[in-house]
């Protein structure tokens, strides 16, 4: 392929016909800096700006299926000398890349700190509040250190408070989660927590939907649970008749002896 695909009219008008027609030099531009062997077919070209295009050639070097190898060329006004620009390795439209960066702290998981580990807490947090509020004024770094000076003087013991969206984002994040109604071990269970023995309740507006379990048998013990979850260990959960355990049989003496063995 000699040509683009798809060219614009506007990129037709930047495209240097020499520098098009170059694609034996371009590809000896790239047999200087890789093995004949990584190199393909050529995909075609593109016109990056006046008097400069980018030859592609295919990459087949093994682990870079997609990839492509591109060649920019150009030369200057009125000059038919044609200079090598770059030789660079891209990611073609099909090429297997690494994905998107995602930072640390968008990527941790409940269970991946470790002792020692410092996860901060940034003072824009929507979860958090002031634990006396200012309304909406808005705070600069001055009067945030006020406020944790004043909440130390008056011994509030939390500067900070978890606001409606932090409490309302835990409380669907619980429900959600496998201490909710729709996880397995819940709708397989006889009864639900909340008429539990065992249930221990919150205070707050979270204790309208949860509580946290204290039986030391069950898996969610020590854990906050909703009360439409449930399990196998609820406090009145009661064997049926062919759920007990069978008895075992009663003993049999065996009487027979040695005697009696032999005159059989």
């Amino acid at each position: 392929m000699g040509d683009a695909v798809g060219v614009s009219t506007l990129e037709r008008k930047l495209t240097d016909a020499a520098t098009a027609d170059a694609i034996d030099m371009a590809r000896a531009a790239l047999l200087d800096e890789v093995d004949a062997s990584d190199v393909g077919e050529h995909l075609g070209h593109q016109a990056d700006g006046l008097r400069v295009v980018t030859h592609l050639f295919d990459c087949t070097r093994r682990g870079y299926r997609g990839w492509q190898w591109a060649v920019t060329l150009t030369r200057a006004s009125r000059q038919r000398k044609i200079t090598v620009v770059e030789v660079v390795l891209l990611p073609g439209p099909d090429a297997i890349v690494a994905p998107a960066w995602v930072p640390y702290r968008d990527r941790l998981q409940p269970g991946d700190m470790s002792p020692g580990d410092l996860l901060p807490v940034s003072d824009e947090d929507p979860r958090l509040v002031p634990t006396y509020s200012f309304g909406d004024d808005e705070l600069d770094t001055d009067e945030k250190a006020q406020i944790r000076e004043v909440a130390k003087d008056l011994g509030l013991g939390r500067v900070r408070v978890l606001s409606p969206e932090g409490r309302d984002a835990a409380a669907e994040r619980w429900y959600d989660g496998e201490a909710g109604p729709d996880a397995p071990i819940a709708k397989a269970a006889p009864h639900h927590c909340y008429s539990c023995g065992f249930l221990v309740r919150l205070s707050g507006p979270l204790s309208e939907l949860f509580g946290v379990c204290a039986n030391g048998d069950a898996n969610d013990d020590g854990r906050v649970v909703a009360f439409q979850h449930g399990c196998g260990g609820h406090s009145e959960v009661r064997l049926s008749k062919r759920q007990q355990p069978v008895p075992p049989a009663p003993p049999v003496l065996d009487t027979v002896g040695v005697d009696e063995i032999d005159s059989l």
